[in-house]
């Protein structure tokens, strides 16, 4: 892979964060369209390696992969513009959100253009899972393993223990084999509030308690923004009382219905805390842990692929993770794909990508322009 420039870096990322709404798994299928298959940034073993790293570690898995996307393209200075760009954008958004939200005691409505892009994010997962199917399936173990990781997943049990026992099982059947002789659905919330920030004029140790909480989140926390939701209720609600249980619910729906990572719920958190101060706190807080999280993992990542356990581990990580990318994107479809119209946007997505090498900006546009015209004319 050649070196890139910092500025490559950060203008990529930068159009990603704007436009990568629906999650990780829409995320990562976005990074994927765009330096996998048409920029060559990465090949998809590496793509995936990097994905299946990622689940190690605490925090958002879509940013740190962009993070680490930064780093192998411009090294260290790309790792930060990586991550950076690929936050500000929704920081930016829903720090306008919360202050519409505080001041005017509703956000705007979002519920035309996610219509319509909802369903081309759909089509752009479904590519991108077809495409790495072939480099995370090598046999028809991993196959097996990824059917059994999705089958998990619908009964109900945890991410996390679902990527363990992948990765494993893997190992285990790795020895194995040589002893035997070689073996976030969409809410459209309509939010109300009178309430001005709960620190108008917040003092420096409201703002570093403030500070210190989302940087301890930032750094435990594993899995969705479900997961998400239960830290800061922990903290804000039923420890600090800082804001109510509906504010929290409220803050959770802006970050699922923005683009970029869903941890930006903090930023909305800190603006009714502390006003602009507490958004900016909160937001660097809390993924401040993914940038050195991912620092410390650059050369690893490299190192469990040259060993046989260690590359083992990842196939089945890898397997298992690809598994749940499908579980949670079939789970996005049923709310996303509504009636006819849904549906051929997610299928012309899919077929668009197929046969071109479009930017995805032009089919999160494309879904945005139809269903702000669907809502019109059944206005």
């Amino acid at each position: 892979m050649s070196a890139g420039s910092v500025r490559e870096v950060a203008g990529v990322f930068l159009r990603l964060g704007t436009i990568a709404f629906g999650g990780p798994a829409a995320h990562t299928a976005m990074m994927r369209e765009e330096l996998v298959r048409r920029r060559g940034w990465v090949s998809d073993q590496r793509f995936v390696d990097l994905m299946g790293a990622t689940n190690f570690i605490p925090g958002p898995n879509s940013t740190e992969l962009a993070i680490h996307l930064g780093h192998d393209r411009a090294r260290w200075k790309g790792l930060v513009a990586a991550g950076v760009c690929f936050i500000l954008p929704a920081a930016v958004m829903v720090t306008g959100l919360a202050w519409a939200y505080v001041t005017y005691g509703q956000t705007p409505a979002v519920k035309g253009v996610l219509y319509g892009v909802v369903p081309a994010v759909i089509g752009i997962i479904a590519h991108a899972l077809f495409g790495l199917l072939r480099t995370v399936v090598k046999t028809v173990w991993l196959g097996a393993l990824g059917v059994a990781a999705l089958v998990a997943y619908f009964l109900g049990v945890n991410e996390l223990v679902i990527l363990a026992a992948g990765g494993l099982l893997a190992v285990a059947v790795h020895f194995g084999q040589r002893w035997r002789g070689s073996v976030s659905g969409f809410a459209i919330p309509l939010l109300w509030t009178d309430k001005l920030p709960v620190f108008a004029d917040p003092t420096t140790g409201q703002l570093a308690q403030l500070f210190a909480t989302m940087l301890k989140i930032g750094a435990v926390l594993y899995g969705s923004g479900y997961v998400l939701l239960a830290f800061l209720r922990g903290d804000f609600v039923d420890r600090l009382h800082w804001i109510s249980n509906e504010q929290l619910i409220d803050a959770v729906s802006i970050g699922q219905v923005t683009p970029g990572p869903v941890f930006t719920t903090a930023t909305f958190v800190g603006y009714l805390v502390a006003g602009l101060p507490g958004a900016f706190l909160a937001t660097v807080a809390i993924f401040l842990p993914s940038f050195v999280f991912v620092g410390l993992l650059t050369k690893l990542t490299g190192w469990l692929r040259s060993r046989d356990w260690t590359a083992m581990l990842l196939d089945g990580v890898n397997a298992t993770a690809l598994a749940l990318m499908a579980g949670v994107s079939f789970q996005l479809g049923r709310t996303a794909i509504i009636d006819p119209l849904t549906a051929a946007i997610a299928i012309v997505t899919v077929l668009l990508l197929w046969r071109t090498k479009l930017n995805s900006a032009w089919y999160i546009a494309g879904g945005a322009v139809i269903g702000v015209a669907h809502i019109l004319l059944n206005s």
